[in-house]
């Protein structure tokens, strides 16, 4: 592997941020798409609502008039600006800088995390629900959501590590190629980490999207 390649997280979401809602205009994703935005609308209705990672605001848009409250996070001040420019969220959403992995405490019954599970590392994973549970508390509703690999539609896997993470190349419109992980556990794996952290764990699928929620413990 070319060493230019490994790219931090944050620096490449930075550098994609201009690009990062084009994923959502693929045409035969718009069945799927639709179909997760009234789940999770339907989810987080009149919640008080911790997003982690929230990018440039897609799917902070997408449920900003069924929560109550939202507290939107993220560690990258460039997807925030344009997360801060949507005037469907200005005024009704606050944005805070913070790692996923250090959040901001507060009185949250929901915690939402769009599309950030992927790319937690499997030794990281236990560190970020413990997290998670210091911000929200017992009984938060815990909302994950994330890509299940297509195959022909997907990245290709690029290579997998000897914990089991798995790597896709990203190329970006100015050229750059980016080695990222980007991880698609089973529903086993899935209950299998969060069983320690949460009960009353419940997946759906879809052919190009998963869903699921738990309870804090």
């Amino acid at each position: 592997m070319n060493p230019k390649m490994q790219t931090n997280l944050a620096e490449y979401y930075a550098k994609r941020a201009p690009h990062y809602e084009d994923i959502y205009q693929l045409a035969h994703r718009q069945s799927d798409l639709l179909e997760l935005t009234e789940r999770l609308r339907q989810t987080i209705d009149n919640r008080n609502v911790l997003e982690v990672a929230c990018g440039t605001g897609y799917w902070t848009e997408r449920f900003v008039g069924h929560a109550r409250h939202i507290v939107a996070t993220d560690i990258n001040t460039a997807v925030l600006d344009i997360a801060k420019a949507k005037p469907a969220l200005e005024n009704r959403v606050d944005f805070t800088i913070a790692d996923a992995f250090n959040l901001p405490e507060g009185d949250f019954d929901a915690c939402v995390a769009g599309f950030w599970w992927s790319h937690v590392k499997r030794s990281d994973q236990s560190s970020f629900l413990t997290g998670v549970q210091k911000a929200c508390g017992s009984g938060t509703l815990l909302v994950l959501f994330d890509n299940c690999y297509a195959e022909g539609d997907s990245i290709p896997i690029a290579r997998t590590d000897l914990d089991g993470n798995t790597y896709q190349i990203r190329t970006l419109p100015d050229g750059t190629r980016h080695e990222i992980v980007k991880n698609f556990p089973t529903d086993s794996a899935l209950r299998k980490k969060l069983g320690s952290h949460a009960r009353d764990i419940r997946i759906t699928r879809q052919r190009y999207f998963w869903m699921l929620t738990c309870l804090l413990r």
